[in-house]
């Protein structure tokens, strides 16, 4: 063990106790999927219906926030802001990160479609390493509170505002530290988390004093252990997502009846909203349960895991629910290690197994559809830095702020002008996410012709792009998300997989019931890929990438547990594998898992080198 690792890990020891989360609910490990990797390595169909299954937890919960009443008093408290002048922020890190751009993403759209730019720009994403990590994880960021109240505070936060400060375990300190800005500025502050309280107050001092004081409201969304134990994308923000659209679709109802237009709501009153989104999440539920469609869901992820295990991409293809698709592409990374999304121009690190095209013509056109406003990282001065880190810390912050500026995010080209740097070809595949809003521009064929125009959009873009997928030889497949009207118009193709994803009937002005649905879908999806390419043990993530502090924690109770070792022990062999990759990790390169590397080192008494070519494929 090198003298660099064995400080590291000390110096992590030395403030463990704030990250020690083993004992929290979201940590723990589902019953209903504590056998996934055997179910699924068996049966594709039966290992997605045991996730669909856990995520009935969702219902349930949301089943008891309708009951609780609670939807119509937030939304009034956000009402009264608006009109008052005031401003909503949506905070979060990694996928409650995601999940704040994302609804403000879904605000801005619906308003810029009823050229209403007063309230259209009334909303604020903060996100943890600023917009540049809807796309990659930013290291350490989620680390420390004052980072959280920097972000907050420079988009201008005051007494008229609304902030939801939204963390799944309850006990990430970026969030905190906006929810205490919120405080400070004298901001309505909502906290959002999953965890009881109870637990939290007993194991988390931070959490604690965030819970016990009056100053802020919570809203506690526990729905139980998560489907693939720590894995808070899946239960946690799926039932933050379905609560926050509620709310959010009540106060749109209220200002589009005041301004007098009609924006197509029907007679659906705002307090109805949430027994009516009740109604569409069990009906959901039940579609994601049926036989039929759990078999055209274990093709697509049988043909997800064939082209991984062969060392070939995937091509994802969206537009209106392009947010949606990258949140869940993008989080395959530090979850499983997989390689992340790569800059058109880097030639040196690992090509990304998935990635994401958007019809725009370029990347900072495609960012803004995905956004629906200008993007926005972070791009703070040396002196800014240095205030808000100790100085020994202050080299290696300034290095991590420079690699997530406004030019590095758009080294990642995700509209169509990024295509030709990653053209599928035989034994890649092609895979187009279709709404109802793109289905006129989509081929009503039983092929594929190319689009006529040379920069098609919406479903155009994503019929040709399959073409062309096809013709080179690529395998394809659709994901349609559609109303049963709709649904039952579309031909049954012969060339390639589709899986059609019938939805509750909705007059929802935010289509809420759509986008919990993708999410639902999507995670499945990639979840269950992973587990087929054995990055899940029982539901255990054992591929996990430790990049923060809460991360390393639980990287260090994995070894501990699947080799017996004490905890600092386990953290001392944790950090001599991180050492031995991380050349690798930095530069986004292919590298093998730490806790898998760990617990072989353990186990059979191996070097870093001997482990890494026993997890090499056979």
């Amino acid at each position: 063990m090198s003298d660099m690792s064995r400080q590291r890990s000390e110096a992590f020891l030395k403030i463990s106790s704030q990250f020690k989360l083993g004992a929290l609910v979201t940590e723990s490990s589902h019953p209903v999927t504590a056998c996934l990797s055997e179910v699924a390595a068996a049966d594709i169909a039966g290992g997605l219906a045991l996730l669909f299954q856990a995520d009935g937890d969702v219902v349930n919960k949301y089943r008891e926030f309708v009951q609780s009443g609670a939807a119509a008093s937030i939304a009034a408290a956000i009402l009264q802001a608006l009109r008052n002048g005031g401003q909503i922020f949506f905070t979060g890190c990694g996928s409650t990160g995601r999940l704040s751009i994302l609804l403000d993403s879904i605000w801005r759209d619906f308003w810029h479609k009823t050229r209403q730019a007063d309230w259209e720009n009334r909303t604020f994403s903060v996100m943890a390493g600023g917009d540049f990590a809807l796309i990659k994880s930013v290291e350490g960021f989620e680390d420390f509170t004052a980072f959280g109240a920097k972000q907050i505070n420079d988009l201008g936060l005051s007494a008229r505002d609304i902030v939801f400060a939204i963390t799944e375990g309850g006990e990430t300190s970026f969030v905190i530290g906006t929810a205490w800005a919120g405080v400070q500025a004298q901001a309505k502050v909502y906290f959002v988390y999953n965890n009881p309280d109870a637990i939290l107050c007993e194991q988390v001092h931070r959490s604690r004093e965030v819970i016990a004081d009056a100053r802020i409201e919570k809203i506690n969304l526990t729905t139980g252990p998560m489907s693939i134990t720590g894995s808070t994308r899946m239960q946690a923000t799926s039932i933050q997502l379905a609560v926050m659209l509620t709310v959010l679709e009540m106060v749109v109802r209220e200002l589009a009846a005041e301004s007098g237009g009609d924006p197509g709501s029907g007679a659906l009153s705002a307090a109805a909203v949430p027994g009516e989104m009740l109604s569409q999440l069990e009906s959901l539920h039940r579609e994601l349960l049926q036989p039929e469609f759990l078999a055209s869901l274990a093709d697509i992820v049988a043909l997800e895991e064939s082209v991984y295990r062969s060392g070939h991409k995937n091509n994802y293809f969206a537009d209106e629910l392009g947010a949606d698709v990258l949140t869940d592409t993008t989080e395959r990374s530090p979850t499983y290690c997989t390689p992340p999304f790569r800059k058109f121009d880097d030639t040196t690190a690992t090509e990304s197994w998935a990635y994401l095209f958007l019809p725009a013509p370029d990347a900072p056109s495609a960012w803004r559809s995905i956004l629906k406003r200008v993007p926005r990282c972070v791009e703070w001065s040396d002196a800014e830095i240095q205030a808000l880190v100790d100085p020994e810390k202050f080299p290696r912050t300034r290095e991590i702020v420079r690699k997530i500026s406004l030019p590095e995010l758009l080294r990642f080209r995700i509209g169509a002008d990024g295509v030709p740097h990653r053209r599928p070809g035989p034994g890649d595949s092609a895979i187009a996410v279709v709404s109802e809003v793109e289905l006129a521009g989509f081929s009503q064929s039983a092929g594929l012709p190319p689009a006529d125009s040379p920069e098609p959009r919406g479903g155009s873009f994503q019929q040709a792009q399959l073409a062309t997928a096809q013709a080179a030889g690529a395998r394809t497949a659709v994901i349609y998300f559609l109303p049963p009207e709709k649904a039952a118009l579309l031909p049954n193709r012969t060339l390639m997989k589709e899986v059609r994803i019938t939805l509750p009937p909705s007059n929802f002005l935010l289509r809420g019931i759509t986008r919990v649905a993708v999410k639902l879908v999507m995670n499945a999806l990639s979840t269950c890929t992973m587990v087929r390419l054995g990055r899940v043990m029982g539901n255990y993530m054992v591929w996990v990438v430790p990049s923060n502090l809460k991360l390393i924690d639980r990287a260090t109770r994995y070894i501990s547990k699947l080799t017996g070792l004490d905890y600092e022990s386990a953290n001392a062999l944790l950090f001599e594998v991180i050492e031995y990759v991380e050349p690798r990790m930095k530069s986004d390169q292919a590298y093998p898992p730490v806790v898998g590397m760990a617990v072989l080192r353990a186990r059979q008494q191996l070097s870093n080198e001997a482990a890494e070519r026993l997890l090499q494929p056979q």
